[in-house]
């Protein structure tokens, strides 16, 4: 039997020629990631097990994105913690306020993770980067800590989802659009601990940006990792941001899926997630009208240039609804000073919006955009538990970077098209 492109990295990585689902093994590290908030954690228990140097310097990140600059005293304090520990090793890869971004947008632009890598991180959403080919998931804080010493980590092998998408997108659907449809379709567990690999002539369609958006959702319906094949549009995103050769690996004909699911993607129509999990996917057609409070525009999952590109086009000519809080959020940096560059900054000031320093804040219900009790948002973000962004009575509604710059200027739910035009 064959193997999927998630078991063929992760059999290299293991040293083996072959794997199968449900399999146990312990693969070297090309990346191990941590945050402001998982790596003290991390950094405590690696104090505990007596460690006095890292594995390698060169392959540990530590990104201060989550509570930065400090919202408040155990925010810097948790901050100074992983400051010191960088200095003390010698991390290579330490990002902090001025020079951050939100850790899944800042590494791959950073050249940090490529084709064929097997990568953990202390984050959930560590699995964005299978949308460059590699491997990569979310683990927790005790195993960064371990990873940190010993530059590998223990694995079950997954068994996989083909997600074969065909056509193209339409105007105003993006990535951000299909994985919602998909998480509407399977659930929050439908993928629970397998692998979903996309696949298609629709996947080839898609930008870096919208694989990106896919794969940092996959842990959405419960999926270990997301992954796209690799093409030219994958090398091109890469070439010139790291001198490392990628390793393009591909699904073998005959590799076995627990489920085969097909999305035509000139079908799909904007998509909006209610209250209070991503599988309450709904069109926008079903949702217009629900008036809202506040939009938020950002994160790792959809802070990224082209989505400030979009929410601008939008926005442009056009004010904030009276009652509406616009918050926009570029995801790193290099981000934010091209949008500066752009004109796209002013556009969202002119507009009424506020724009933000790099941080996942409101996301997690940090800072930057807290919801009080009956209070709605619409927003870019990944989640929309009860409380994730605030009051336990307050309402979040997940959708794409265009539906959330029409319905600021609607002040309601709106269709990017009801707006633009």
């Amino acid at each position: 039997m064959g193997m999927t492109m998630t078991q063929k990295i992760l059999a290299a990585h293991a040293g083996l020629d072959a794997v199968q689902p449900g399999q146990l093994i312990e693969a070297k590290l090309d990346l191990v990631l941590g945050n402001d908030i998982t790596s003290p954690v991390a950094i405590d228990e690696f104090t505990k097990a007596g460690a006095d140097s890292v594995f390698d310097r060169d392959k540990i990140a530590l990104v201060l994105d989550h509570f930065v600059p400090n919202k408040d005293i155990k925010s810097a304090e948790q901050c100074r913690q992983v400051r010191d520990f960088a200095k003390a090793h010698a991390i290579t890869h330490f990002f902090d306020v001025g020079r951050m971004g939100i850790e899944h947008a800042l590494l791959p632009e950073q050249g940090l993770v490529i084709p064929g890598d097997c990568i953990i991180g202390a984050d959930s959403h560590t699995c964005t980067y299978g949308a460059l080919g590699a491997f990569s998931t979310g683990v927790g804080s005790t195993d960064m800590a371990a990873a940190m010493i010993t530059g590998k980590a223990w694995f079950k092998v997954p068994s996989a989802i083909r997600v074969t998408l065909t056509g193209s997108l339409p105007r105003y659907v993006s990535g951000k659009d299909v994985i919602l449809h998909l998480i509407g379709r399977i659930g929050v567990d439908g993928a629970l601990y397998q692998s979903l690999e996309f696949t298609g002539r629709g996947a080839r369609s898609l930008s870096v940006d919208d694989r990106l958006c896919i794969a940092n959702m996959a842990i959405e319906a419960g999926a270990k990792n997301g992954i796209f094949p690799v093409d030219s549009k994958t090398i091109c995103y890469c070439a010139g941001r790291s001198e490392r050769m990628p390793a393009v690996y591909e699904a073998d004909a005959d590799a076995d899926y627990t489920a085969e699911i097909e999305i035509d993607l000139s079908a799909l129509r904007p998509t909006v997630s209610f209250p209070h999990l991503p599988e309450n996917a709904r069109t926008i057609d079903e949702a217009k009208g629900i008036k809202i409070d506040q939009a938020v525009i950002g994160s790792c999952t959809n802070g990224r240039l082209s989505d400030l590109r979009e929410a601008a086009k939008i926005l442009r000519g056009h004010k904030v609804a009276e009652g509406v809080r616009c918050i926009i959020i570029p995801a790193t940096q290099e981000i934010y000073l091209q949008a500066v560059r752009e004109g796209l900054v002013e556009t969202f000031v002119e507009a009424g919006a506020a724009v933000s320093t790099p941080t996942c804040g409101p996301c997690l219900g940090g800072y930057m955009g807290i919801l009080g009790r009956g209070e709605r948002a619409v927003s870019t973000t990944n989640r929309n538990f009860v409380g994730r962004m605030g009051h336990v009575e307050s309402e979040v509604y997940l959708a794409s970077p265009a539906v959330a710059a029409a319905s600021a200027v609607a002040g309601e739910l709106c269709d990017p098209a009801d707006i633009a035009g």
